[in-house]
């Protein structure tokens, strides 16, 4: 099997001429798209055109000699399809984040979230009333973040040296009676890594916002439910807190808890977050660190920007406990990061790592 498909000879040229950068394979069984996304990546300093394929089979072929740092991957394509063809891809290419560029991503809400939940970093729908500047700069600021080296990494091939890893909060001695959790980019795969490992028996009411369009939000909820074994339902304005069931933020709305009587219940806000996100992270963890102070369990995943942190800032001056993902296993380790650097983290892990704490910290065993 050849590369009669490649636009740009794998390898060849552009890292060459251009010097060193962010290695793209595009993979597509659209000429428009893939001619149209390669000549983005070639105009756009710091980004590298390893290879534009027609099909997942040389793709696959190629990532055997060949060293990505980001696949732009089409979910429907002849042959074997984006969602066979991507944990293949995964496994060959280990570092390389993948981006799911698809129509899909708008109307295949069930096969993106999978896509995501097998590991897919981030998701982009194709245009549909062409590739004009402001989706171009969306498309380059998701292939930069994704892109870009682990700060460990970097700094271990730097000749200054290592910068020292965050200093550790203190957590709470209280028992967590909520847990609240935040992610984005990478967000869903690393969900259900924790929520596979989590015990089913927390006890605890669950919150979860996750950067997401509220058309992905049922498939979303679904997958939730199939890994974790626990009832995940879309948060509804006076929904009292139970414990065992993930009450998820809608795509339009932050989700908040505030006091009712003897019960907390969940309330809606759609004004604008410090972030820009919706849904934002910060309201959560702000409305926790009022209802329940140092009960209360915050914990940030994989994501791009710093989402959360002026909520976590919050959360624990009134006695709340923040974990976050580590580096190694984020997709893009800015949300997380950006919480650990503030000093606000009581513990830095992989998202198996942090299901064993959260049930410490909820007082049951690991699962």
């Amino acid at each position: 099997m050849g590369f009669a498909t490649t636009l740009g000879r794998p390898g060849s040229g552009p890292e060459s001429e251009r010097g060193h950068g962010i290695r793209v394979l595009v993979v597509d069984d659209s000429l428009i798209v893939r001619s149209a996304f390669s000549r983005l990546i070639e105009q756009e300093e710091g980004l590298v055109l390893t290879a534009a394929v027609s099909n997942a089979e040389d793709a696959l072929q190629l990532l055997v000699t060949e060293r990505v740092n980001v696949i732009l991957l089409d979910l429907e394509m002849p042959g074997m399809g984006g969602l066979d063809a991507l944990p293949k891809m995964i496994q060959r290419a280990r570092e390389a984040k993948i981006l799911v560029v698809s129509s899909h991503a708008k109307d295949g809400a069930e096969a993106t979230v999978e896509a995501l939940s097998l590991g897919a970093a981030d998701t982009l729908q194709k245009p549909t009333g062409g590739f004009d500047q402001a989706y171009r700069e969306i498309l380059v600021g998701k292939i930069h973040a994704l892109g870009r080296k682990p700060l460990r990494r970097a700094a271990k091939s730097a000749t200054t040296p290592e910068t020292p890893p965050p200093a550790l909060r203190p957590a709470s001695r209280q028992r967590a009676r909520v847990l609240a959790i935040g992610a984005s980019t990478g967000g869903i795969h690393a969900l259900g890594q924790l929520f596979g490992t989590l015990p089913r028996n927390l006890g605890i009411p669950i919150l979860v916002t996750q950067h997401l369009p509220q058309s992905f939000n049922e498939a979303f909820r679904n997958q939730l439910q199939d890994v974790s074994g626990l009832p995940a339902v879309a948060a509804e304005d006076g929904q009292v807190l139970l414990p065992g069931r993930i009450a998820v933020a809608p795509g339009d709305a932050h989700l908040t808890v505030v006091p009712s009587h003897s019960e907390h219940v969940i309330k809606l806000d759609r004004r604008p977050a410090p972030s820009g996100c919706m849904p934002s992270v910060d309201p959560m963890f702000a409305s926790l660190a009022m209802t329940h102070g140092a009960s209360a369990l915050g914990v940030v995943l994989t994501g791009m920007g710093r989402d959360g942190t002026e909520g976590a800032m919050e959360l624990a001056e009134a006695g709340g406990t923040l974990l976050v993902q580590n580096e190694a296993s984020s997709a893009v380790w800015g949300m997380p990061g950006s919480i650990a650097r503030a000093g606000l983290a009581s513990a830095i892990l992989h998202p198996f790592d942090l299901a064993a704490r959260i049930a410490s910290a909820a007082g049951v065993g690991s699962a």
